[in-house]
C-alpha cells in the first residue's frame, strides 16, 4: 500500500462562515467567480432535514473490481480494505467524499464503519453510491448524502476501493483532497480550497443584503428593486444595516 497523503485543513472560521451562508447562495456566488457547477448531482440527504455541515474533504476512490488487483473477501485481509484507511485519516470536522461510480449494488459503509467515523468526530459523508445497513446506520445520526441503500457490502459486486486522498469525481464534479464541502437540504457542493476565502468574502456580502431584501419583499416591496438589490436601494440598505448594528450595541 502506498503512503496516504494528508490534507491541508482550513481554519474553523472559514468553514463556519461558509456553512452559515449555505449551498444555494454559495453556488450562485461561486458561479459569478467563474466556477460553472459545484453541485454533486445524485447524492441526496439521508437523514432528518434541517442539518448543514461543512468541512474539508477526505476522498475515497473506487474502481471496477479486478481479481489480480483485489482478490480478498470481506474479512480476508481487513487492512487491504482502503475504505477503512480513509476513516483512519478522519479528524473532527472532516467530511468523507466517495467516488463510488454511482454504483447501486455496493454498500460502501455500514453501521460499524460509520460508528467509528462518528467516534472520530467526522462531520458527514457524501457518497456517489450506496451505504448498507441503513436501519442501524440511521440511529447513529451521521449526516449522509447518498444515492441509495443496499444490503451488500462494499466489494460484494463490481467495485473495489482503490485510492485515498486523491482527486475524485463525485456527482459529476471534481473534488480535490482538502477542498471544502458544504451540504444541506439542497444537497452537497464542493468549494475549491483556492477559492474559499474569496467566496466567503463575496458570499457574506450577498447573504447580508438578502436578509434586508427578504424583509422588504415580505412587506410587499418591488421585486425589481429588492432582488437583486438595486443600486438606488443600497442607501436604504446601509441605513438599515447601521440601525441593526446600533440596536445590537444597545
Amino acid at each position: 500500500m502506498q503512503p496516504i497523503p494528508t490534507i491541508n485543513r482550513p481554519s474553523a472560521e472559514l468553514v463556519e462562515g461558509l456553512k452559515e451562508i449555505g449551498t444555494a447562495k454559495l453556488s450562485s456566488v461561486i458561479y459569478r467567480m467563474g466556477y460553472q457547477n459545484v453541485f454533486m448531482a445524485g447524492p441526496a440527504r439521508a437523514h432528518e432535514p434541517g442539518r448543514t455541515v461543512a468541512g474539508p474533504a477526505l476522498t475515497l476512490q473506487f474502481m471496477p473490481k479486478r481479481r489480480d488487483v483485489y482478490g480478498d473477501d470481506e474479512y480476508g485481509n481487513p487492512e487491504a480494505q482502503l475504505h477503512r484507511h480513509v476513516l483512519y485519516q478522519t479528524e473532527p470536522g472532516d467530511i468523507v467524499v466517495v467516488d463510488a461510480r454511482g454504483c447501486m449494488t455496493a454498500g460502501i459503509f455500514g453501521e460499524m464503519m460509520l460508528a467509528y467515523f462518528k467516534g472520530r468526530g467526522g462531520a458527514g459523508m457524501v457518497v456517489d453510491g450506496c451505504i448498507r445497513d441503513f436501519p442501524n446506520v440511521s440511529k447513529l445520526e451521521v449526516p449522509l448524502w447518498v444515492r441509495g441503500f443496499t444490503p451488500n457490502f462494499h466489494t460484494q459486486t463490481d467495485l473495489m476501493p482503490f485510492a485515498v486522498n486523491v482527486p475524485v469525481a463525485c456527482g459529476g464534479v471534481l473534488v480535490l483532497p482538502g477542498d471544502i464541502i458544504v451540504a444541506d437540504d439542497d444537497g452537497a457542493i464542493v468549494v475549491p480550497a483556492v477559492a474559499a476565502e474569496e467566496l466567503l468574502q463575496k458570499g457574506s456580502i450577498w447573504h447580508e443584503w438578502e436578509d434586508y431584501s427578504r424583509i422588504r419583499l415580505l412587506e410587499g416591496g418591488d421585486l425589481r428593486r429588492y432582488y437583486p438589490l438595486a443600486e438606488d436601494a443600497r442607501g436604504e440598505f446601509e441605513a438599515w444595516k447601521a440601525a441593526q448594528a446600533q440596536s445590537a450595541r444597545g
